[in-house]
Order: structure tokens, then sequence, then C-alpha cells
């Protein structure tokens, strides 16, 4: 009885009609508020969980108050899987629905995938550089770098949640114990005391007598968190000392342990490539006798040494490059004409939509062609005599 109840629960087309109209009100919610929340904020509050909370001013209290993006999509995609193998009947009359359910539930696994695996980040390039990395935007990392050997460094990157725990962080290639004493995800560093801050007192290399204050964190879109942390360094000796990090400074801490020597530095987190890119020129175009830009546009070389790939590309605004599963637009520029900004966006999922919108369309023409064939058979039937 009660799998019963389920079953019509799951399958009914109230539940349906339901949840679209609470669709349609946490869209039109979410939109609203990423005017006081910023953009990043709002679709994690309310697109990209399963509750929109109420948090009282000072209570510490998350109450639920709404279905979130996740809930309401996950039900739908149940709603309709479990409607179609409850009401649909095998035949040729009803293949159009179902190549319309298959393209709709394509769509919205399509988008979960697209939320989950997607990632942005953007590659900065001078005339003339050359880089095999892209930079995460809005998350940093924790790079450990041995630099005892003149030819190459040895790299370990610790990623920012880790550092948010502010716990004791051990790996394998590091000879050494990383304790996360103090971590902000947001952070104000100065050089003199204002309101708010507090000094920061260090150890190790530079840092102390600077003044620092955790701040909350960023949701505008185009101002990003900058962090700031004093790290301490243990090892079976005893400590080495305490370190500042932060996104703010230019140059690394520097430390040596048993005759080898290493740097710390808060850097955002870096994408590697097993291929480079080379600004060869960046162009920034103007009608003649105005400051109306006409053109935005990259030359790149492209160099895979595994594959012997050696090509120049032109990356302009509606013309990326598409390489290797990621897609590079041309986003910005420096203010000077002679850096270029790319914006690398890897997506494995990025044809589902299309396939989803094909698969539909052609369900609906199926749908639509099996009907009317029908029609004009019985109706040509009709003018018969004898049939």
């Amino acid at each position: 009885m009660m799998l019963d109840r389920l079953v019509r629960f799951f399958t009914s087309l109230k539940l349906t009609v339901v949840l679209l109209a609470l669709g349609i009100v946490l869209v039109f919610w979410g939109t609203l508020a990423q005017v006081h929340l910023g953009l990043y904020k709002a679709q994690n509050q309310f697109f990209r969980s399963f509750f929109v909370f109420w948090e009282p001013a000072g209570s510490g209290l998350r109450i639920p108050i709404f279905p979130g993006g996740y809930l309401i999509g996950g039900l739908l995609l149940i709603n309709l899987i479990a409607a179609h193998a409850r009401y649909y009947q095998p035949g040729k009359k009803k293949i159009g629905i179902m190549m319309i359910h298959a393209g709709v539930v394509l769509l919205l696994l399509g988008q979960l995938l697209t939320d989950l695996l997607s990632t942005e980040s953007s590659m900065h390039l001078r005339n003339g550089e050359t880089k095999n990395y892209s930079e995460a935007d809005r998350s940093f990392e924790l790079a450990v770098t041995e630099t005892t050997d003149a030819d190459a460094d040895k790299v370990v990157a610790i990623p920012e949640p880790l550092l948010l725990t502010r716990g004791e962080i051990r790996h394998s290639e590091l000879p050494f114990t990383v304790r996360v004493k103090t971590f902000y995800g947001n952070s104000s560093l100065a050089e003199k005391p204002g309101p708010g801050f507090a000094e920061v007192k260090t150890t190790g290399a530079f840092g102390s007598g600077l003044w620092w204050r955790e701040l909350p964190r960023e949701t505008v879109v185009d101002r990003r968190d900058m962090p700031s942390g004093i790290l301490e360094i243990l090892t079976s000796q005893g400590s080495l000392g305490t370190y500042l990090v932060s996104g703010f400074l230019a140059r690394p801490q520097r430390f040596t342990h048993q005759g080898r020597s290493y740097e710390l530095t808060l850097r955002p987190r870096r994408f590697y490539k097993p291929f480079s890119l080379r600004l060869v020129e960046f162009r920034h175009d103007k009608y003649p006798g105005t400051d109306i830009p006409k053109n935005f546009s990259s030359r790149v070389r492209l160099q895979e040494p595994e594959t012997g790939e050696d090509r120049e590309v032109l990356i302009k605004m509606n013309t990326p490059l598409r390489y290797r599963g990621e897609t590079y637009y041309q986003a910005s520029f420096d203010p000077d004409d002679l850096g270029s900004v790319l914006q690398v966006v890897h997506n494995p999922s990025w044809l589902t939509p299309y396939f989803s919108c094909v698969l539909v369309a052609t369900g609906l023409v199926v749908q639509f062609m099996t009907h009317l064939i029908g029609f004009a058979a019985k109706r040509n039937n009709a003018g018969v005599p004898g049939k």
C-alpha cells in the first residue's frame, strides 16, 4: 500500500505542476536576490542547494523556508522518469513521446553535470609571454615549492578548502607538516593599524609588523576574495617558525630544511595543460577617428611537444579557440594594450543541451507526423467505397 502511494505521488501530474510553479518562483526570487547578495552567493543559496535557508540575525540558526534548485530539479527528474515508466506503452505511435521525454531528461542531467564538472579560469598573457596553465578566478591554493634544484622546481599544491579547516596538513612528498594557525578566506592587509585590524605576529621571514583583519566573502562578479593566513612548519626536530601567506604578497616566504630550500606562496589555483600558449600579438583596433572599439583579438602560438603540434591561432571576440575539451575566449586586455586575458572554460557536457534540443525537436516532428499520417490515412479510407 505504501509503495503504491509513493508510485502515485511521484508519477502525479499535480506534482509536475507544483514543481514547475516552485521553479518559476525560485528563479524569480533568486534573480532578485542577486541585487543584494551578488551573483555567486545567490547561485549557491538558491540554485546550488537543496533548500533556501533563512538565517535570523545573531542567532546562528539556518531555517529551511523554500526548496532549492537541486531539490526541485531532482524531483522533476524523478517525476518525469517515473511517469514515463508507468504510463508509456510501447508502439510506433509513441516513439515521438519517448524521444521528447528522453530529451528533457538529458537536458536536466546535462545541466547537473555542467554544474558539477565545469570549471572556469583565465590565462593572462603579456606580448611574448608563454604559459602552460590557467588560473581560477575565485579560489586559491598554497604552493609549497622546493627550489633546491636550479633547473626544475618541485611543487606541492594544497587547496584552499584544506587551509580553511585550520588543522595540520601532511603530504607524502613533504618532509614536514604544515599547521594552519589562522586562515581568513577574505582579508585586508595593511602596513599601518586601522579600525578592526590586528597586528600580524610571525617568527619567520617577513610579515611580522603588518596589520590585518578578516572580511566577509565577496559575492560581486568583478571582485574576488583575497585570503591570508599564518602557517607553522613542523618537523620531527621541532618548529621551523611561523609564516604569513597572503594573496596580497607578491614575493614568497622562504625557509630551509635539511639543506634544502623551500618557498610558500598563496596563489590563485592553477590548472596545468599538456600544451603551452604564447601571445604573439594582441590587437585592440578602433574605428578611424574615434575611440569606439572595432576589434579585440589575440594571436597566439600553440605548442604541444608530445604531439608535435606547433601552429598560430587567432582568437577573437566571436571566434574562440577550442582545444582538448577546453574553450578559450577573448575576455579582457591590459590598459596598455600589451597584454590579453583569455577566459578558459572546461565543460565536459557542453554538447548535452544541443543533443537535448535536437532530440526534443525531432520527437515533436515525429509525433506530429505520426498523427498527421494516421489522420490522412483515415480520411482517405473514409472516402473510398467498401472501406
